[in-house]
């Protein structure tokens, strides 16, 4: 299950975000900074089509409940809706002045929601190309998820802000927010048929909150990374929850973790259940890799109680009201539903599709017919490889890789030329790496010996740049190591860090900042508006003199981040974001 069953290159850039159909995961769509979407065939890794239209890179993508839509949003806030099946763009919209991070398609009408880097969340209608039907505003920060509940009644949205907000659509206002997470919420999911709603977490927890009395009902703490996204099981009986190396299976009432399968997807985008297997897609530069988990090997009942009274040796027991009763209300759906009116876009409205493969195109798209979307019964969508194909898919996997190409373009080669090709320079490669290990381990004798902050200076003063990056991604994970002298010395380290060529340097240095900025700003202004004390506090003059020293490597790094927020990619994407949350900084102090 660690393994890809397909890598493949999606775009000529770096692919942004991915989409699975709804119906049955046999289609993906890529959006990436080529400004294009590309949808392929999620059995072969075949390219089927590509729509181009939008002008900047596409960072959101999503499909409709019946598949036969799909809407991409784009860094510079245009908003596309697309039929797919007649290859062409329905319609343009308009509205966010920044990144679109989220969309989500109503269940039962004509009306589209997204979210946007300037905090605010539309619900526009996706016949007309102006008419915003909701403005919704309430999020201090960058708005990462959006869902809309299976009545079509509210919308749940999940922030970087660390809330989560239940919206009522008819009045158009907050009928709720939940604050119990610590860290941004990054993915939210309904429950299929009961009041209740997941939402994941960069704090590394998935919790539960009941839609009736607006409480939480369940915190599941057992991810080691944060939560990338969360998904319900067919028939809402347990929770998949993905991070960055593992799937887990979760009860809950009590809480449970039925099953952790080690999984290592990285970025994992996308979770989705058909048949016997749950398929998780994710991205890394230009490629995109897709996994499927056989669940006939899961744990989804009966395992071991993580909080509650049960123990781990004791038999679970299932909670009142679980076989075949639901614990609470179950929801009401509109007896009809509203058919889509497809509508040729106006004549300002650019935008091509290019058909790569007519025989899948057809298969897939029948003409004047619903989409094939229903596979026959308890057909898999990736069979597993023969034990003795195993070490070829896995070196030609590696060596698309190396080669920016993928698996499917140059067949399964011989296991020694693949090897030849991924040893060359791999003794380089160690020397490089054992002389890293030595100066890491050197690095950690002193933090083990003084602190933290003569570690970092120590790392620093080895002019080797990746050590400096290793220790920051060490501690970017660990708020409570930081304090505000080390604050004074990682500042100038961040400058360098953001002017840096490689992007993993660059997106390094920006959490460092967003850290800082989330943490120590509040007591850095407190502190240089604070009345001077009558008499000597060394104390006091020792922080404000830090806090002084911070606050002018911000503004240097805030003139910096305006700078470099207008780039395309991911890296704009980042300085954008930045330069909103430090906006506090154009108040001279």
């Amino acid at each position: 299950d660690s393994t890809p069953v397909l890598t493949f290159v999606a775009h000529s850039g770096s692919a942004c975000c991915t989409a699975l159909t709804k119906s049955s995961s046999r289609l993906l769509a890529t959006g990436g900074d080529d400004c294009k979407i590309n949808l392929w065939s999620v059995s072969n890794a075949k390219c089927i089509m590509s729509l181009s239209g939008h002008k900047s890179p596409v960072e959101c993508i999503q499909f409709k409940e019946s598949d036969e839509q799909l809407a991409s949003g784009s860094q510079s806030g245009t908003l596309q809706v697309w039929d797919v099946e007649a290859a062409k763009v329905l319609r343009t919209l308009v509205g966010h002045r920044a990144n679109i991070t989220s969309l989500s398609f109503h269940p039962y009408g004509f009306f589209l929601a997204s979210s946007s880097m300037d905090t605010n969340i539309k619900v526009c209608v996706c016949e007309s190309a102006r008419c915003v039907f909701l403005s919704l505003c309430g999020h201090t920060q960058a708005v990462r998820s959006l869902a809309f509940s299976p009545d079509g009644k509210w919308l749940a949205s999940a922030s970087d802000d660390s809330t989560v907000k239940l919206w009522d659509l008819t009045l158009g206002k907050t009928i709720t927010e939940f604050t119990s997470h610590s860290a941004a919420v990054n993915t939210i999911q309904f429950h299929p048929n009961e009041y209740l709603l997941a939402s994941g977490s960069a704090d590394r927890t998935v919790k539960l909150w009941d839609l009736e009395k607006f409480t939480m009902v369940g915190s599941l703490e057992k991810d080691t990374t944060p939560v990338r996204c969360v998904h319900f099981s067919l028939d809402g009986s347990c929770l998949f929850s993905g991070s960055t190396d593992s799937l887990r299976v979760f009860g809950w009432e009590p809480d449970r973790c039925f099953d952790v399968v080690s999984v290592g997807w990285g970025k994992v985008s996308e979770l989705s259940v058909s048949n016997q297997q749950l398929v998780g897609v994710a991205h890394q530069a230009s490629m995109v890799s897709l996994y499927a988990v056989d669940l006939k090997k899961v744990k989804m009942t009966g395992s071991a109680v993580i909080q509650g009274s049960a123990q781990q040796n004791e038999p679970s027991t299932e909670p009142k009201g679980t076989k075949g009763v639901a614990l609470r209300r179950n929801y009401v759906r509109p007896t009809t539903t509203c058919s889509t009116q497809r509508r040729s876009p106006s004549e300002d409205e650019q935008s091509s599709a290019e058909i790569h493969d007519m025989k899948d195109y057809n298969m897939i798209f029948q003409p004047k017919n619903p989409m094939a979307r229903t596979p026959p019964k308890m057909s898999e969508l990736f069979l597993a490889p023969a034990e003795g194909q195993f070490l070829r898919v896995c070196l030609s996997v590696c060596l698309s890789v190396h080669t920016r190409s993928p698996p499917n373009e140059h067949g399964f080669i011989s296991e020694e030329d693949a090897l030849s090709q991924i040893t060359k320079g791999h003794q380089t490669m160690i020397a490089i790496l054992s002389s890293r290990h030595k100066n890491l381990q050197n690095v950690r004798m002193v933090w083990a010996r003084d602190d933290l902050k003569s570690a970092f200076k120590m790392a620093v003063s080895m002019n080797d740049f990746s050590i400096v990056v290793d220790i920051l991604n060490i501690i970017n994970n660990q708020t409570a190591l930081w304090k505000l002298d080390l604050c004074t010395e990682v500042l100038p380290q961040v400058e360098k860090l953001l002017q840096s060529k490689y992007e993993s340097y660059v997106q390094t240095g920006c959490s460092s900042l967003r850290l800082i900025m989330n943490h120590f700003w509040p007591l850095i202004t407190d502190t240089l508006k604070a009345t001077p004390s009558v008499g000597v506090d060394i104390t006091r003059e020792e922080r404000h003199q830090r806090c002084q020293l911070c606050c002018d490597h911000l503004k240097k790094l805030s003139v910096l981040v305006k700078a470099k927020a207008s780039q395309v990619g991911r890296n704009g994407s980042t300085f954008w974001e930045l330069q909103l949350l430090m906006v506090p900084l154009d108040d001279t102090l």
